[in-house]
């Protein structure tokens, strides 16, 4: 049995909603980060970057979403979450899961946690009015990606789709939200409505009318 370390609406839900599309057989444990239960002394020994997620497989005790992701495909090779090796469509797959964790998650980080790029109060308006600006450049890159498509590599959903779902979540926090963009809009409108995505949010309590 997997176990997934998670928090509601947190870097966990990627692999949450891969868990359950994959009909595995996994058990959630809850870290409280209103307590700061992710820098606990039991939780450091499985994820010493005190960050969530972390998944427990046996004694392999793996931490960073993408890298769960990766993980969960691997070893689930039947579920085709992720093109087989020697595609061509594989190399594209860790090209969007990468820019989405390196870009536009990155620039969601900076947004919700200025006070880490600055010491200056006078200046954390200024930074996120910043980030705004690039978390819209992201979200127009995978818009233009998604014309056409009913799924970021095409035609089959991927792991990247249940990824960038949880992202253009976080993103609502920007005023241009990811509905204002026609291809990505249309694409979310989708996906909010899969058996997958409807679940996970019920067992997080997630509130998906923003997408509507």
């Amino acid at each position: 049995m997997y176990q997934l370390y998670y928090y509601p609406r947190n870097a966990s839900l990627a692999p949450h909603f891969l868990l359950h599309y994959m009909d595995l057989n996994y058990e959630l444990v809850l870290v409280d980060r209103t307590s700061n239960s992710q820098k606990s002394a039991e939780y450091l020994k499985l994820n010493p970057a005190g960050r969530i997620p972390t998944l427990v497989d046996d004694s392999l005790a793996l931490f960073e979403s993408p890298a769960i992701c990766i993980h969960l495909c691997e070893q689930h090779p039947e579920k085709d979450l992720m093109p087989l090796p020697g595609s061509k469509e594989r190399p594209l797959f860790f090209q969007w899961l990468t820019y989405l964790n390196n870009t536009l998650q990155a620039e969601l980080m900076t947004y919700f946690y200025p006070h880490r790029h600055t010491t200056d109060d006078n200046a954390i308006p200024t930074v996120k009015a910043a980030q705004e600006e690039r978390i819209g450049e992201a979200l127009a890159v995978l818009d233009q990606q998604l014309e056409g498509k009913p799924y970021l590599l095409g035609e089959k959903i991927s792991a990247c789709d249940f990824f960038l779902f949880m992202l253009a979540l976080w993103s609502f926090a920007i005023e241009k939200t990811p509905m204002a963009y026609p291809n990505l809009g249309r694409y979310l409108l989708d996906l909010v409505k899969h058996p997958t995505i409807c679940a996970v949010s019920e067992i997080e309590k997630i509130d998906l009318s923003v997408f509507q």
